[in-house]
C-alpha cells in the first residue's frame, strides 16, 4: 500500500542533505544505502550509487523514474541461468548450428 499523501514521499534525510551540495548534471555520485528512499522530480539528472549488498550500483535519475524506490533499479540478485548440464548441452548445440550454416556473400 502506498503511503499516504499527507505525509509525502519517504526520502532519507542524507540524501536531502547531499542533494542540496550538489548541482544538476554534476558527475558526482551520491552513494546512499537508503534503497526505500522514493525519487522526487527534484532528484532528476543526479547520479546515485545505490548499494545493493555488496557494491554501489551506479543509477541516474530520469524522469519516467520519478515515483519509483531507488532499490528497484539496483538488483540485489545475480541471475546466471536455469539449467545445468541439459542445457549446456542445448547452447552448445545451437552454437554449431550457428556455424554450420554459412553466410550469404555479399555484393
Amino acid at each position: 500500500m502506498p503511503r499516504s499523501l499527507k505525509k509525502g514521499p519517504f526520502v532519507h534525510p542524507s540524501i536531502l542533505k547531499k542533494l542540496a551540495r550538489t548541482r544538476v548534471g554534476d558527475r558526482t555520485v551520491i552513494k546512499t544505502w537508503s534503497r526505500n528512499s522514493q525519487i522526487t522530480p527534484e532528484m532528476v539528472g543526479f547520479t546515485f550509487g545505490v548499494h545493493n549488498g555488496r557494491s554501489f550500483i551506479e543509477v541516474t535519475v530520469r524522469e519516467e523514474m520519478v515515483g519509483h524506490r531507488l532499490g528497484e533499479f539496483s538488483p540485489t540478485r545475480k541471475f546466471l541461468r536455469h539449467g545445468g548440464r541439459m542445457q549446456k548441452e542445448l547452447e552448445q548445440k545451437a552454437a554449431e548450428a550457428g556455424k554450420a550454416t554459412p553466410e550469404p556473400a555479399k555484393k
